[in-house]
């Protein structure tokens, strides 16, 4: 059985304790390092060259996003190197700035949420094989946020591009849908860039962007 090399940053002198017991307490791994501010994560990270990575997202110096920042840090430097983020938050702009480069060796958990010695240790055997996993609740969030911020696009649309997207759902092309409006094509051409353009989709092609805007309005029509 290879051991799996652990290094621990956070700086609640209870939570490092009893992190640093669960991670200890498993056979197949090996607590390496432990460190309670960015700086000192850093440099045993150097000395150490761990497997994994398990951060708080807040420490000191600036208790900002420390953890986000080491694991930008060890993506470009260590991008070997598997990183266990542990947040009280499940504000999905924290998962979103861990993954912006991808979620491959990334995990994201809540600390009130990780229960036991064997939730940790999922994660941090998925991540140091290259996996990612990020917890439910966040998950959630971030669907939430996503539905609102579309559903938020949509309400932006004009009357008349409302009618244009209800006509383009029907699988109508532009002339067809200035015939239907008795509009000119050129305008049904406008209403449409416009369209796109709002709901955030100007830089995909033409038909993918017609299909995604369908999309966009039947999954809203669905949920409303």
């Amino acid at each position: 059985m290879t051991t799996i090399r652990v290094v621990l940053a956070e700086d609640n002198v209870l939570l490092r304790e009893g992190v640093s017991r669960l991670v200890s307490g498993n056979e197949d791994f090996e607590l390496v390092g432990v460190a309670s501010d960015l700086p000192q994560l850093l440099d045993v990270i150097k000395d150490q060259d761990p497997d994994v990575v398990i951060t708080d997202i807040r420490m000191p110096p600036t208790g900002s996003d420390e953890g986000i920042q080491a694991a930008a840090w060890l993506r470009a430097n260590r991008p070997r190197v598997g990183v266990v983020v542990l947040s009280q938050y499940t504000a999905p702009g924290y998962a979103l700035a861990l993954l912006e480069h991808g979620s491959a060796g990334r995990a994201y958990l809540l600390k009130e949420r990780v229960a036991s010695v064997d939730e940790l240790a999922r994660a941090i055997r998925t991540v140091a094989q290259g996996g990612s996993v990020i917890d439910p609740q966040v998950v959630d969030e971030l669907v939430r946020s996503r539905s609102q911020r579309r559903a938020s696009n949509l309400s932006s649309l004009t009357p008349r591009e409302s009618e244009i997207l209800a006509e383009m759902a029907q699988g109508k092309s532009n002339s067809a849908i200035a015939s239907a409006l008795t509009v000119s094509e050129r305008a049904v051409e406008k209403h449409t860039n416009s369209i796109f353009a709002k709901l955030g989709l100007s830089e995909e092609k033409d038909l993918n962007r017609r299909v995604k805007a369908v999309l966009l309005y039947l999954s809203d029509r669905e949920g409303g």
